[in-house]
């Protein structure tokens, strides 16, 4: 077939090779011969690959309804932080790993429509939108011919690797729909604990934003370790809206919020507020599912995690993303502490990488949790690690509690010399204090301790 024959689906090149046509919008600079349509090979359509959907063009810009009667006991709620998360102009919105994918763990590009129209809906508002998107290793599952979620490492690498092209792939073609670009940000522990590497993922994040791209978030899982996970993408969320300087924060999985018990039990009641730990006296919350690795015992810790941070938290079902964003009268509704930890030191106790451990005999205890007074030597029973002075160390109690964290002034070498010393009886260049109070903090009660 020559290129005369095929003039009617494609314009002529122009004499200068590689010029631009104006009647196609772009080069064409093949071969003189068309090759006819090709076979695939034998192995096409044998393994369960990973097939994008069509990017069609969006025609409006709603949310869309949401899955519950307006009878059930998670829908109809009001409190005035939830205006406030109807109303915050920057909001981080954790997706779980059942949300994204079909029954056999594949991507399901039906599923992330349906979450970018919700999110399209609540951008033309004016609001900034961050996701965190759970689901890498689920979406490799399916493509890998792997039945069970993978338990070893190495696997679940693999697993990540293959997930998170394709997730990348689905976000893009979905938000493509309406002339958006995303931009995939990887994150390990590592990352948010070290200062200088969380400042930079912060910057990212907000030049996306800047650009009017939507920064998609997620575990970088091919790299990350046992030792060095944030565990779950509730925790990755609840730290990314501290970081992000976020006003709100959307955690949705396949629940339509906070029961305590079971929601399958007969009797469990719904919790629509909590307000503080008081709210969750008797609350029994399980553990992941089939995909995921969190459970509503992860959210429940990352959403008050977040509140910690001064961030209120929407938990709900993925089903019910439009009325979550819409108004906010879903699901369970987590309120901030009015006692916010600054920046620094809510990154020091949650996020920043621990080089050692300080062992306090009861009266230093006492005196940086009651008193906030700054840690000496002399209440300091044993070193542990090898740290630097700048590093930031755990404190713990005799029994091994830890009770907070903070910048050290010693390095392990010269504190193993001087610990159980009154300060008096230390030469002058060893008597500043171990820990400086405006470098130090503590943990308010043992609920909010790292899991």
């Amino acid at each position: 077939m020559s290129t005369a024959d095929n003039e009617e689906n494609f314009a002529q090149p122009s004499e200068e090779p590689g010029a631009s046509s104006a009647a196609s919008g772009f080069v064409y600079s093949g071969p003189s011969e068309i090759a006819e349509p090709f076979q695939p090979v034998g192995g096409y359509g044998t393994r369960p690959v990973h097939r994008p959907g069509p990017v069609v063009p969006a025609t409006t810009i709603e949310f869309p309804d949401p899955d519950i009667d307006e009878d059930h006991p998670a829908f109809g709620h009001a409190s005035r932080y939830r205006e406030d998360i109807a109303s915050a102009r920057r909001i981080v919105v954790k997706i779980g790993s059942s949300s994204l994918t079909d029954d056999d763990g594949r991507v399901d590009p039906d599923r992330i429509d349906t979450i970018a129209d919700a999110l399209e809906a609540r951008m033309a508002r004016g609001t900034d939108v961050i996701v965190v998107s759970s689901g890498a290793v689920a979406c490799g599952m399916g493509p890998l011919e792997l039945s069970q979620k993978p338990t070893d490492l190495a696997t679940k690498q693999a697993a990540a690797s293959v997930g998170q092209v394709l997730l990348a792939q689905e976000w893009a073609r979905s938000f493509a729909r309406y002339g958006r670009t995303i931009g995939q940000v990887l994150l390990t522990a590592s990352d948010a604990g070290v200062r200088d590497r969380a400042r930079n993922a912060q910057r990212t994040v907000d030049r996306l934003r800047q650009l009017k791209a939507v920064p998609i978030v997620n575990e970088n899982d091919t790299v990350a370790t046992s030792d060095m996970r944030f565990g779950d993408n509730d925790r990755l969320a609840a730290l990314v809206s501290h970081l992000a300087f976020a006003d709100a924060l959307f955690l949705l999985s396949d629940v339509d919020g906070l029961f305590d018990r079971n929601p399958a039990e007969p009797g469990a009641q719904f919790v629509p507020e909590v307000k503080s730990g008081k709210d969750l006296r008797g609350v029994v919350a399980g553990d992941g599912g089939r995909l995921g690795t969190g459970g509503m015992a992860a959210k429940v810790s990352a959403a008050r995690l977040a509140s910690r941070a001064g961030v209120p938290v929407l938990l709900t079902s993925m089903d019910n993303i439009g009325a979550a964003l819409n108004e906010a009268q879903v699901g369970t509704c987590f309120w901030p502490r009015e006692d916010r930890l600054s920046a620094w030191k809510f990154w020091v106790l949650y996020a920043a990488e621990s080089h050692g451990r300080l062992h306090l005999d009861k009266g230093a205890v006492d005196a940086v949790i009651e008193g906030r007074k700054s840690l000496l030597s002399v209440g300091i029973t044993r070193v542990e690690g090898d740290f630097s002075q700048g590093d930031v160390v755990d404190i713990v109690s005799e029994e091994g509690r830890l009770v907070g964290r903070g910048e050290v002034s010693y390095d392990s070498t010269m504190l193993d010399g001087i610990i159980g010393k009154s300060t008096n009886d230390l030469p002058d260049i060893a008597q500043r204090p171990v820990v400086h109070a405006d470098y130090l903090s503590t943990y308010s009660n043992r609920a909010e301790l790292p899991r």
